[in-house]
């Protein structure tokens, strides 16, 4: 099995910065994609970012210029550094990751979601 462990969420004046984390852990072979998800009370999981094996990145418009996804290959970690936040910004944030594991014939990708963490933006 596969487990994603999230941290840094909380509570942060707008303006201010907040870097969340995710860890994977388990019988991994391999992550290709990492991401992050945001969810709104009232509106759908929407992608926040996302970053590949080869570190090429995808940012949703609203995010653009304001938040940074890196990933440590090393750790299987996926980080999500972000800098003026808005009341916008307030949402639980899941953490998404492709994870390829080995099986007796052939691997398998398995898409892997985190519990969530909650990030509060106060204006």
């Amino acid at each position: 099995q596969v487990q994603l462990v999230e941290s840094g969420g909380g509570l942060v004046q707008a303006g201010g910065s907040l870097r969340l984390s995710c860890a994977a852990s388990g019988m991994i072979f391999a992550i290709n994609s990492m991401g992050w998800y945001r969810q709104a009370p009232g509106k759908e999981r929407e992608l926040v970012a996302s970053i590949t094996r080869t570190d090429m990145t995808n940012y949703a418009d609203s995010v653009k210029g304001r938040f940074s996804i890196s990933r440590d290959n090393a750790k299987n970690t996926v980080y999500l550094q972000m800098n003026s936040l808005e009341s916008e910004d307030t949402a639980v944030y899941y953490c998404n990751t492709a994870v390829v594991l080995r099986g007796p014939f052939r691997d398998l990708e398995v898409e892997v979601w985190g519990q969530g963490t909650l990030v509060t933006v106060s204006s």
